[in-house]
């Protein structure tokens, strides 16, 4: 029996922040072509967004006949709608200053215990490209978001999903809908969709982690309660312990800002630069310099761009 599962894929190189790669290249596997104009359209009403806007991707997908599912899922799951000819499309942690990114998963083997990623390019010879990344380390990485899974697929193959749980998908659509009213300055309404998501589903950690991130920006405490839920039910949520992290930061509680930023860092080193600089601050603030020192050298070894890396550099050498 064939220990490797693998889908072959189309290879895409178009995307806009309104129509991912990863929500281009399901649709066309499904031999969908979403029409980039209307995504460049779209993006016109989010001029100083980098980045992409995953659920103007899926309602374009929608538009245009084919069926969503957003899921809290795991790897087991995962290997089933690859073995039903499903390309699943995951959130994953980002690397240096990008926060987050959508994959395609493309296949997986039961042998080499593997998960397979997609990637848009073939070699000099023509052949299809793989990413491939251990199953344990996958779990690990696709944990840190509460392990989403979108399934962009046609309406006939959604309808045999009968497993899934409909309150959980309206749950993470308002989520990815927050994210939205959130870059359109609509704060209100981000808060009011994700108390909608929390009412659907109570255990949605993205739900808490995104609600407390938008009262952090508005320096309400009660961004410290929500955060704590979503690590009460998700304990790898590096984006909930880096929340508190910053907040604590912010209220100069700096043994607290120490303590939750430490704990992002140990669940992923290489995820965020800038949270090396923020705890470099509090380490600084409370004089230990030694290890603010080594803070900042990582800040700048993970965010190579950064704006600020003469003034770090001159703060490095003064250490």
């Amino acid at each position: 029996m064939e220990s490797t599962h693998d889908l072959i894929l189309p290879i895409v190189d178009e995307e806009n922040i309104c129509l991912p790669l990863a929500v281009n290249v399901v649709s066309k596997y499904w031999n969908v072509d979403l029409p980039l104009s209307e995504a460049i359209e779209i993006a016109k009403k989010y001029p100083n967004v980098n980045g992409s806007i995953l659920i103007e991707g899926i309602e374009l997908a929608e538009r245009h006949g084919l069926s969503t599912l957003i899921l809290r899922s795991n790897v087991s799951e995962l290997k089933k709608m690859i073995d039903m000819g499903i390309p699943p499309i995951v959130i994953l942690p980002g690397i240096h200053e990008t926060i987050q990114h959508a994959s395609v998963i493309s296949g997986y083997d039961d042998d080499e215990k593997t998960i397979i990623h997609y990637i848009p390019q073939t070699d000099k010879e023509g052949s299809f490209q793989m990413g491939v990344i251990p199953e344990k380390k996958f779990n690990e990485l696709w944990s840190e978001d509460g392990n989403l899974m979108i399934i962009i697929a046609t309406s006939d193959i959604i309808s045999e999903l009968k497993s899934f749980n409909e309150n959980n998908n309206k749950s993470n659509k308002l989520c990815f809908n927050s994210e939205r009213l959130s870059l359109s300055n609509k704060k209100p309404e981000a808060i009011d969709s994700l108390k909608k998501a929390i009412e659907l589903d109570p255990k949605n950690s993205t739900a808490y982690s995104l609600l407390g991130s938008i009262l952090n920006e508005s320096n309400s405490s009660e961004c410290e309660s929500y955060y704590k839920k979503s690590i009460e039910i998700n304990n790898r949520n590096f984006l909930a312990y880096r929340g508190l992290g910053n907040y604590y930061l912010k209220t100069e509680q700096y043994q607290l800002a120490e303590k939750f930023y430490t704990k992002a860092i140990e669940i992923n080193p290489h995820r965020n630069g800038p949270i090396y600089k923020n705890r470099g601050i509090v380490r600084l603030e409370q004089d230990k310099k030694s290890d603010a020192k080594k803070d900042l050298e990582n800040y700048l070894t993970h965010t190579p761009n950064a704006k600020d890396k003469k003034s770090i550099q001159q703060a490095i050498a003064e250490l």
